[in-house]
């Protein structure tokens, strides 16, 4: 997990396939099931022996069908220190437990062990039952997985899409896809940068710039659905010689760019941290990976963010002039 978190964080001049799946993969496929837990009412004394003879370190806390907290081999120690062994585990778990959504990015589940250091995340769907557990070797063992699979048919299909442009005369051809984004849809977070990476991929563009342009829409994606009203759109133009994302909105705009440039930093409301999101990266990650940014926005107005990324022959970044392709590039009228 720490070798994960230190590539994602790392200067991106050209995109690793680890981190490509990283944001691809979905938490329901990388996670364990079934998943053991434990009630309220249960003994402390009765959980020992259920982490001793399964060798776990931890697990969820189910009432009624419901997650309800979380107990730790922590737990476990502090209350044998104490000589407290008959408590229930009502008494010593954790009751505000973070969770992950089934459906939700891998992604989003590596800022989470970021964000909050913990060994395992309970996995829920959306009516908030228990369905897995997630663990940083979870996470590891899926992305290996997904590694060694079989891609012959869709090389197939990418070798007989990557003539389209060769097949179409005209001064300026363009492929222009359009996707609605909705506020608050967590769960359909990431299905617009998927659509595009996948286009990407049928047109055979360079796997370097698939994963930097899947990587920048993603943060864009997911900048619309936690920090906007009522959503927003991402138009994306496939050009023979780059791809510019232009994500848009109404409201609320930013108060302070230089400021939300930085790392760490982050207007989303607390609800939206208890979740694991806004974690303050989604800008700065967006920088790293395009060749140019323009971040156009007014305050109660809204905002306009444009990403380019040069078809370059081995999809690296190129070089941009010092103080060009950044988020001081707010021009007047680049507003929504």
């Amino acid at each position: 997990m720490a070798e994960v978190r230190e590539a994602l964080l790392a200067p991106i001049t050209g995109v690793t396939k680890i981190q490509e799946l990283v944001y691809e993969l979905k938490i329901k496929q990388v996670m364990s099931t079934p998943v053991l837990t434990v009630t309220p009412d249960m003994r402390m004394s009765e959980l020992k022996e259920i982490l001793r003879t399964r060798r776990i370190s931890g697990t969820p806390v189910v009432e009624d069908g419901q997650l309800v907290g979380v107990i730790s081999i922590e737990d476990l120690i502090k209350v044998l220190e104490q000589g407290e062994i008959g408590l229930p585990v009502r008494e010593r778990m954790t009751t505000l437990a973070v969770t992950v959504q089934a459906e939700e990015s891998v992604i989003e589940a590596v800022k989470k062990f970021a964000q909050y250091r913990f060994g395992r995340l309970p996995v829920v769907d959306a009516e908030g039952h228990v369905v897995g557990i997630l663990t940083g070797k979870d996470i590891t063992r899926g992305l290996l997985e997904a590694i060694g699979l079989d891609y012959h048919e869709d090389e197939i299909r990418r070798y007989r899409a990557s003539h389209i442009f060769q097949d179409i005369e005209s001064k300026n051809t363009s492929l222009i896809l359009r996707y609605e984004i909705r506020a608050c849809d967590f769960q359909g977070g990431g299905e617009a940068s998927s659509k595009i990476r996948r286009a990407l991929g049928r047109l055979g563009a360079n796997p370097q710039v698939i994963r930097r342009v899947g990587i920048a829409t993603y943060e864009a994606e997911m900048n619309l659905i936690i920090h906007t009203t009522h959503g927003g759109e991402i138009v994306a133009e496939i050009q023979p010689h780059r791809v510019r994302i232009v994500a848009t909105d109404s409201g609320p705009g930013m108060q302070d760019v230089e400021k939300a440039m930085e790392p760490g930093y982050s207007t989303a409301p607390e609800w939206i941290r208890e979740l694991g999101f806004g974690a303050g990266m989604g800008l700065v990650n967006i920088k790293r990976c395009a060749d140019e940014m323009h971040l156009g926005t007014t305050p109660g107005a809204g905002t306009r963010l444009e990403i380019l990324i040069w078809m370059t022959q081995n999809g690296t970044r190129k070089e941009v002039a010092p103080g060009a392709g950044t988020s001081s590039d707010v021009r007047k009228g680049d507003t929504v």
